[in-house]
């Protein structure tokens, strides 16, 4: 119920904005597929829901809906991170994320031209430590945490550093 409440809420905020043109990005397959109609809605719950989303879609001129699972989707993830770090007392009402969109990439506000350029992958560190369990030079703990964290999710096979996955 809660991926539909999400849609929902992303569809209201799109038609409130006016836009005609909406591609839904969604990592739950049951809740996109039963949207575009490939899979029978058979969840008495979420019929109703279904039924809200059919009606605000004719609001729009054109609107897709896409499975995009949760590993490839950086954004929901973020927010899934963000959302798992909240006690939310059921007596208050919940303050809503105020979200800003930038016209450069976030990404660009973090890099110091004067920093020092290394000649080393993004991966370097990670491979040092899951092949010779070694940290950077002059690292924080709390670095190395992290480091050991982030290495967990990859495996060495020879010399190819290889990242975990399902299959």
């Amino acid at each position: 119920m809660a991926e539909y409440e999400a849609c929902i809420m992303g569809i209201r905020v799109a038609i409130e904005r006016k836009i005609k043109v909406l591609e839904v990005y969604g990592d739950s397959a049951l809740v996109i597929y039963q949207l575009k109609g490939e899979w029978e809605t058979r969840d008495p719950k979420l019929i109703d829901y279904r039924k809200l989303v059919l009606e605000l879609v004719k609001e729009f001129d054109d609107i897709t809906f896409c499975y995009l699972p949760r590993d490839e989707n950086q954004i929901a993830d973020a927010l899934a991170t963000l959302a798992s770090m909240i006690k939310v007392n059921k007596q208050e009402d919940v303050k809503p994320i105020q979200m800003s969109i930038y016209e450069t990439p976030a990404h660009y506000y973090n890099i110091e031209e004067d920093e020092e350029k290394d000649d080393h992958p993004w991966y370097h560190d990670i491979l040092q430590y899951v092949k010779n369990h070694e940290y950077p030079d002059q690292e924080s703990e709390n670095d190395k945490r992290t480091l050991r964290r982030l290495a967990i999710d990859y495996v060495l096979d020879g010399e190819i550093l290889y990242k975990r996955r399902k299959n």
